[in-house]
């Protein structure tokens, strides 16, 4: 049956996931940045969480986790490499392990290039991506530790997701995301539809995400980049871009 995810909206710009595993009604969540908008989800999924799912060690992800984790008694899952810096974790993973949410698998992807321990969690079983801040919608995440090599090597791992795959972004960036990638690819007619639902969406106030992976291949220039030199360049323009 897999695990089913829904947008929790938080702080100015977040955005946590609440995850259902459908065969056994265990609940996880992930980055919650704060804990206030997630209890009335938990409570409207049954009142309670069993686990803490983390990307990366930035406030924004991490600061609602104590808060949390005293009411509800949820464990807590992140990076080995990011153990340091991440509230107390009860399941340490590194890439090619395996998170189990409930009868749902999880496979751990390490992203670095937001972050040097950024990692991913890909649910086969229900096609779900929880990229923190690694792939959004039309973007990707500005490259606060890591390099371009290392960026691109995370993207090609995102890519080659199955193309119907929920992508469960960290952010609500696409409009700004889209209004630079029409620069760098101002005739991609997918880019130029996507650009409009967005705007149609965030007008009557809806998330616009979740997206797939197939989307993104269509219409984000920073995953169709075809090398690292090409990745360095439009991070670089988003990096000083106005618009």
């Amino acid at each position: 049956m897999g695990v089913t995810v829904t947008a929790i909206p938080c702080l100015s710009d977040n955005y946590a996931w609440l995850l259902k595993d459908e065969a056994t009604g265990t609940i996880g969540l992930c980055d919650p940045g704060e804990s206030a908008p997630m209890i009335p989800a938990i409570e409207a999924a049954g009142g309670k969480l069993d686990w803490i799912i983390l990307t990366h060690h930035h406030g924004d992800h991490i600061d609602g986790v104590a808060d949390l984790v005293a009411r509800y008694g949820a464990k807590v899952v992140g990076a080995t490499a990011d153990e340091h810096r991440l509230p107390k974790l009860d399941q340490k993973v590194v890439e090619g392990d395996f998170f189990s949410l409930g009868e749902s698998r999880a496979r751990v992807i390490d992203t670095p290039g937001h972050t040097r321990g950024h990692i991913a969690f890909y649910f086969a079983d229900g096609g779900v991506l929880l990229c923190g801040d690694t792939l959004f919608a039309l973007g990707c995440g500005r490259l606060l530790e890591g390099t371009p090599a290392e960026m691109f090597l995370s993207l090609t791992k995102l890519a080659a997701l199955p193309s119907e795959t929920l992508v469960c972004c960290g952010h609500e960036y696409t409009l700004s995301n889209a209004r630079y990638a029409l620069t760098v690819e101002p005739d991609n007619a997918a880019l130029q539809s996507r650009a409009a639902a967005a705007e149609a969406l965030r007008a009557e106030g809806k998330p616009t995400v979740p997206v797939t992976v197939g989307q993104e291949m269509a219409a984000n220039p920073f995953l169709r980049a075809k090398d690292v030199d090409t990745l360095a360049r439009i991070r670089l323009g988003k990096d000083n871009f106005r618009g």
